[in-house]
């Protein structure tokens, strides 16, 4: 797309998504209304910086200005591992392998002429976390075909145990003195595989799928990070085994200490589904009224309520935005009213409808790798 195009496409949509707010209650559209100001937080360092988006590098965003319910593609979040491959949409295959009754192959138009599904899925990575002020997130539309479909095509015959989709994306590494080129590649465990909520998507926000976002075609697993959908996807290979490649078995594993059957131990585990997560992410003033805003991800379960404590006052629950579906990212607001001038603190919680509720820092399992960090995270700021 021409960048003109591009930038002339967020001026006509952030003017639009403007005059909404204007005329309705902040908690409907994100955006900032005229006369709106943000509120800055003191927890954030001066020195915190958005990076410019560029090939082969991690992208994530100012949480503090979200300013649509969906996230552009442009700031919606990017994280590769084995750079970003040029792939011919013309030429490119989409093949599934192994242990089906009939093996298939997939051009792109094979796939975009079929039956297509759509649905809102937002996501995080799973490595996600405060010091980033939790901007390595986004919520899409995506438009695609649904990936049990495919499989029932193919037939899994008895004994499968994992699905397997391979990228595009291949890199050399040395793994016991040996140097090897390994594609990414993530695992889905059968039942995993056959949600039918998972798809694999060649459309995004309306478009088609961007290079950096896995074009022509991603796996989208709604209700877990994002490492699980695997962009340049090229291969879908179902086996009897465990997959235990790098982002499997050695790579996004989380070790953290469980009680395993009466016995503190050290447990190692893939990065899967989502946490319950909430998280502020800013304040808004307009004419004397404050709001608190921010969101949560999960891994699709109801929600219950969420809350939001101001310095050692009570919960109060916050308002969700009616534009929230099951997978998407669910934005949140309290009107903060008369707030007294100096230093506060600020804290969600949210509570799903099995009772399950954010754990506090302290209640989180003690762990040595930086992954799943959803503790319940507190917000410093001056009024």
């Amino acid at each position: 797309m021409n960048p003109e195009d591009t930038s002339r496409r967020k001026v006509l949509k952030g003017g639009m998504m403007a005059a909404g707010a204007a005329a309705a209650p902040s908690f409907i559209l994100p955006a900032l209304a005229q006369g709106e100001r943000l509120v800055p937080f003191t927890d954030v360092p001066e020195s915190f910086q958005i990076p410019p988006q560029q090939p082969n590098s991690t992208y994530w965003q100012d949480t503090r200005e979200i300013s649509e319910f969906v996230t552009d593609n442009e700031d919606f979040y990017l994280v590769q591992h084995y750079g970003q491959p040029e792939v011919d949409n013309d030429a490119w295959r989409l093949r599934v392998t192994g242990m089906v009754d009939n093996e298939l192959e997939f051009s792109l138009s094979d796939l975009m002429n079929g039956n297509t599904v759509e649905q809102q899925v937002g996501f995080e990575c799973g490595g996600n976390s405060q010091r980033l002020f939790h901007g390595l997130i986004g919520n899409a539309n995506w438009r695609g075909v649904s990936l049990r479909d495919i499989l029932q095509r193919a037939g899994i015959q008895d004994g499968a145990k994992e699905v397997v989709f391979f990228g595009a994306d291949v890199a050399t590494e040395e793994i016991r003195g040996r140097e090897v080129d390994k594609a990414f590649a993530r695992g889905l465990s059968i039942p995993d595989a056959m949600r039918e909520e998972n798809m694999l998507a060649f459309e995004m926000n309306g478009e088609p799928l961007p290079h950096y976002h896995g074009k022509p075609l991603r796996l989208i697993v709604p209700g877990w990070y994002g490492v699980a959908n695997v962009k340049w996807l090229t291969q879908i290979h179902v086996q009897n085994t465990r997959y235990m490649g790098r982002f499997m078995g050695r790579d996004y594993v989380t070790l953290k200490k469980e009680n395993v059957g009466g016995v503190e131990r050290w447990v190692e585990n893939s990065v899967t589904t989502m946490n319950l997560k909430s998280s502020i992410v800013r304040v808004t003033e307009m004419g004397g009224r404050y709001s608190i805003q921010g969101f949560v991800l999960n891994d699709g379960t109801p929600l219950r309520s969420v809350e939001i404590k101001i310095d050692d006052g009570p919960w109060q629950s916050a308002e969700m935005n009616p534009n929230n579906t099951q997978y998407s990212w669910k934005l949140f607001s309290l009107n903060w009213t008369n707030p007294t001038p100096g230093d506060h603190t600020l804290v969600s919680r949210v509570t799903d409808i099995n009772g399950n509720v954010q754990a506090t820092p302290a209640e989180l399992p003690e762990k040595v790798s930086y992954w799943e960090d959803f503790g319940q995270f507190t917000r410093t700021i001056t009024i």
